[in-house]
């Protein structure tokens, strides 16, 4: 059986990572695992636990950091978020292509450390800076101060698009997925 395909969705906060992923897994005929990342962020209205993230405490985290249970992790605005290696292996041996949606420093970590020619890598580029602010407004989560963090950080980022394998510009939700998806399909033709 083939391994699986790696395939990471990447990109600012606020560009529409969870909105993509969301529509390719439900729009598409094409067979996609999500992996689900651990945080100890708090919960946002909407989110359900074992689907969008596993929300755990900082102790339960530091247990899976100490046991070398994650492919990257990170610490942003005083949360943690990381991607549980075990998951995503036990399904790419299972022959399953598996979706990572990881934040950009997340993403680098990933491609650092997986020598593996069935990875693809998309870095989500919102239409401007002003549409990147207005989407991370329009959750209405975040103070001030932590929607300033999260535009800095995005301008910063935005300057690294050269790691990916492609860049999509996420202007239209279905057009940006539908590019994706092609793009997914004729690397999983390849191997």
């Amino acid at each position: 059986m083939k391994k699986g395909l790696l395939i990471i969705l990447s990109g600012p906060s606020g560009v529409g990572k969870g909105t993509i992923r969301r529509y390719i897994m439900e729009k598409f005929n094409f067979p996609l695992s999500y992996s689900i990342s651990m945080t100890t962020r708090p919960q946002r209205e909407k989110e359900v636990e074992g689907v969008d993230y596993y929300f755990v405490s900082n102790e339960e985290f530091q247990r899976n950091i100490d046991a070398n249970n994650f492919l990257e992790w990170e610490e942003f605005v005083g949360n943690r978020y990381g991607t549980p290696k075990d998951k995503v292996e036990e399904l790419r041996n299972q022959g399953k292509n598996v979706l990572l949606e990881i934040e950009v420093n997340g993403a680098g970590e990933v491609m650092s450390k997986i020598d593996d020619d069935r990875v693809i890598s998309f870095f989500l580029m919102p239409p401007s800076i002003d549409a990147l602010e207005s989407r991370i407004r329009r959750r209405k989560t975040e103070s001030e101060e932590i929607i300033q963090q999260r535009l800095n950080k995005g301008k910063k980022e935005m300057t690294m698009t050269a790691q990916y394998d492609y860049v999509i510009l996420n202007d239209d939700v279905a057009r940006a997925s539908q590019e994706i998806v092609d793009l997914i399909k004729a690397k999983a033709r390849k191997k």
